[in-house]
């Protein structure tokens, strides 16, 4: 039992230490071995115990001294790696000598010369162990060994494998690399060729496109040379026919001008009251008439190819027409005088029988035409065998007289408006603005406000210091302020009726009313009015300017009243609006008076004037377009106050327009200026058939002052 117990420690501790966590292999089982077998028989030497014991004694003998030895019975203390088991032993002479041991190193001959391969690294300690945990160990040991052996055997042989098997595939894949070299260098040189022919076959059909493409540039650049060089020529004959177009409407022009001017020439050798000492009174006043229309003809068709452009054939075909007829007019005149020179034998007779025809003929006009009011210089007095074609001689005087009363104010003043004084100039535009801007507020808001603005008028004129700008004005800042004043406050109503008035009819009436009041209080600023006005608007005299031999075209038609800017003439339209709105400013003037001023005294330019102008109109041959226009204008604004004032006369006028005058300016007027004539006899009818002139629109009504 004590045996078998220290069997069981044995293997314990073995199972315990680190070699007994091996695993080993298990062939064992299979070959139906016991592991164990040794371990139930009685202890006993092995086979290998020689070679565990030589390497035991071997090591203690070369680390135990000779000094210290012990004798053979001693027992080796036992070492840390030995179990306390097998502290006890044999001596090693004995374990020698002993039978089993030497015959088991002989039979394991082979076995020593394997294990002599190996390399012991490590020392062993191991003292005389019992037979069988001898043998057990020794068996440990040698399977480890034999193990290591052959792992290491097993590997190097594995090594060599690996090796040779490293060399093998190396040499193939070197070898597959060569191949694969081979193949792709033949496949780059295959694809050079394909890209080189390639190339080649690209730039031999791009070389050919591209000599297609210079092929058809040089086909297309020359055709685009043949069009450019055709524009060129078509730029070339356009700019040569605009040039002669130019050429031929500039000869036109000039034509037409020629043409204009003979006639007018022409039309100055009619002289209605042409006398001579030999010869008989010859009736010329059909001639002047058909002249006068041919003029009228001639001009308002250059005024329309001057708006259109330049003139075409037909407009100088028609005024050469106009030119043969007023050639054929003369010669026709002077045949008539020559026919005259030939009846001089019957002078004394004839004079006497005309002489009775004038006096019957002036008696039937007497009868059925009222006499025009007279005028301070003389009464106007009317052509028997037709109507005049200058204005009266005390018409022309007073036109003069007034036009004269302006340059004199002109002069009066020219210290201020030369000076070039900065003050001087402060003045100067202070005192415009404050004779400008209050004539550009009158409005018809409120009764209040007019009489405001002409307080600030009369204050201004009387001397008095105004606000204007925010800055104090007065005339008596500089000694010829108040001509100054005078002057431009005249301009600036003439100029309103010019602007506001053509544009607005119903504000002639403010206008109006305040530039009589203030014509009442300063009677200068009246005459500067009808001095500009008749600059302005000479049909407001009225007269018709006559062409004088050497007067530009130009300069005569802004005596007629006509803008001329750049030698380019206004439109006629606008031509007619400005007289129009000059003459219903004028006829709103003759018949208002300021409801604040002397009703006492007559007014400064009254009724009486509206009744000259309307009587000279008559007495003078009309114009196509003007005439219709401002007798149209005039009676619709100053036609009711004419009516009150000459009831009867008044009527009878209207009845010789009707009857007689109007078929005059219808004789003259051609189709394009048909509208105020027109508006002229649909006005006639209206007021002879209700037999009453409306008011005016526009005219201030008694409640308008107290607003």
């Amino acid at each position: 039992m004590p045996s078998e117990r220290y069997r069981w420690e044995t293997l314990e501790a073995l199972k315990g230490s680190s070699k007994g966590q091996l695993s080993y292999s298990r062939d064992w089982l299979l070959r139906g071995e016991d592991i164990l077998e040794g371990c139930r028989c009685p202890p006993k030497l092995s086979p290998y115990s020689g070679w565990v014991l030589d390497r035991v004694i071997s090591q203690s003998l070369q680390e135990t001294p000779l000094s210290r030895s012990s004798s053979p019975n001693e027992s080796i203390p036992p070492t840390d790696d030995q179990p306390p088991s097998l502290a006890k032993t044999t001596s090693p002479a004995s374990q020698l000598n002993s039978s089993p041991l030497s015959s088991a190193a002989r039979s394991e001959t082979k076995g020593n010369e394997d294990l002599s391969l190996l390399d012991t690294d490590h020392e062993v300690h191991l003292m005389v162990l019992p037979s069988k945990v001898t043998e057990v160990e020794g068996c440990i040991w040698m399977y480890e060994e034999v193990h290591r052996l052959k792992g290491k055997e097993g590997l190097r042989q594995r090594q060599e494998q690996q090796e040779e098997m490293v060399r093998a595939v190396s040499d193939m894949a070197s070898e597959q690399l060569k191949r694969f070299d081979e193949l792709k260098e033949l496949k780059q040189h295959q694809e050079y060729q394909d890209l080189q022919e390639v190339m080649e076959k690209s730039s031999r059909e791009a070389q050919g496109q591209q000599e297609k493409l210079k092929e058809e540039h040089r086909h297309r650049a020359k055709i685009l040379n043949l069009k450019l060089r055709e524009a060129e020529q078509q730029r070339q004959r356009q700019e040569e026919l605009e040039r002669l177009r130019k050429e031929e409407g500039q000869e036109r022009l000039r034509r037409l001008y020629s043409i204009q001017e003979e006639v007018l020439q022409l039309n100055q050798q009619i002289d209605p009251n042409y006398r001579h000492k030999d010869l008989p009174r010859i009736d010329l006043s059909a001639f002047s008439n058909r002249g006068n229309q041919i003029c009228g003809l001639v001009s308002g068709l250059i005024r329309t190819t001057s708006e259109r452009g330049f003139p075409m054939q037909v407009d100088v075909a028609n005024t050469e027409r106009a030119l043969q007829e007023m050639r054929g007019l003369i010669a026709s005149m002077q045949q008539e005088i020559a026919t005259a020179v030939e009846e001089k034998r019957k002078r004394d007779e004839e004079e006497e029988r005309e002489r009775q025809q004038q006096l019957q003929k002036q008696e039937q006009l007497k009868a059925q035409t009222p006499v025009p009011v007279q005028h301070p210089t003389g009464r106007e007095k009317k052509e028997v065998l037709g109507l005049q074609v200058k204005a009266a001689e005390s018409t022309m005087q007073w036109y003069q007289q007034l036009q004269d009363t302006s340059d004199q104010c002109v002069a009066s003043f020219s210290g201020l408006t030369d000076c070039k004084d900065n003050q001087v100039k402060n003045i100067r535009m202070d005192l415009q603005k404050a004779a400008s801007i209050p004539v550009s507020q009158i409005s018809t808001i409120a009764g209040s406000q007019l009489r405001e603005i002409f307080d600030k008028i009369n204050n201004l004129l009387s001397g008095k210091s105004v606000q204007c700008g925010g800055r104090t004005v007065s005339v008596t800042h500089h000694p010829q302020g108040l001509d100054f004043v005078y002057y431009k406050l005249a301009e600036k109503f003439v100029k309103q009726g010019e602007e506001e008035v053509a544009s607005h009819h119903e504000a002639a009436f403010p206008i109006a009313v305040v530039a009589s009041g203030i014509w009442e209080l300063h009677p200068r600023v009246g005459d500067l009015i009808l001095a500009h006005m008749h600059k302005k608007c000479p049909y407001s005299v009225p007269f018709y300017p006559a062409f004088k031999e050497g007067t530009p075209i130009e300069e005569y038609q802004r005596t007629l009243g006509y803008q001329v800017k750049d030698s380019k003439v206004e439109q006629q339209d606008n031509f007619l609006k400005r007289m129009s709105g000059m003459i219903r400013l004028y006829a709103a003037i003759i018949q208002l008076r300021w409801p604040y001023g002397n009703k006492q005294g007559t007014h400064p330019h009254g009724l009486s004037h509206g009744w000259r102008w309307l009587a000279q109109m008559l007495n003078m041959e009309p114009l196509s377009d003007v005439t219709a226009t401002l007798l149209f204008d005039f009676l619709e604004v100053c036609g009711n106050a004419l009516m009150k004032q000459y009831q009867v006369q008044f009527w009878k006028m209207l009845l010789l327009i009707r009857e007689d005058y109007f078929h005059r300016i219808e004789a003259i007027t051609i189709s394009g200026q048909m509208g105020s004539l027109m508006r002229l006899k649909q006005f006639l009818e209206k007021c002879l058939q209700r037999k009453e002139i409306p008011l005016p629109k526009g005219s201030l009504p008694s409640s308008f002052w107290r607003s």
